[in-house]
């Protein structure tokens, strides 16, 4: 009996998943309507900027390199094929401009609007 109940919940669980997957996943505006709207993109998207004001940027050039950041949009990351942001920072000598150093990607999470 045990073994039936157990069977028969694995079953509702699968079909319940699979319904899921095809709703949010194939419906046009329906991950919208039932979790929001993500907020905007920021407006210097995939633009490196020279950063000399924080406190890493300024031991930077007490380094002799140009500490820069960019938010990046990776399109083929995130739920659901939302995008995924990333902040990534490098650091480049300032008499060859070639790049010295990368830190590691940090995510940065978007927030959902509810209208």
């Amino acid at each position: 009996m045990a073994f039936l109940v157990g069977f028969l919940f694995m079953i509702a669980v699968i079909g319940v998943l699979f319904y899921l997957l095809v709703i949010y996943r194939e419906i046009p505006g329906a991950v919208e309507q039932r979790f929001g709207v993500l907020e905007a993109l920021p407006s210097d998207v995939n633009q490196w900027k020279a950063d000399e004001d924080s406190p890493e940027g300024q031991a930077a050039v007490r380094e002799g390199l140009r500490r820069e950041v960019r938010v990046f949009q990776d399109p083929h990351g995130g739920f659901m094929g939302q995008g995924r942001l990333v902040r990534q920072v490098r650091y480049r000598n300032r008499a060859t401009n070639a790049i010295a150093r990368v830190e590691p990607d940090e995510p940065m999470k978007r927030r959902r609007i509810r209208s």
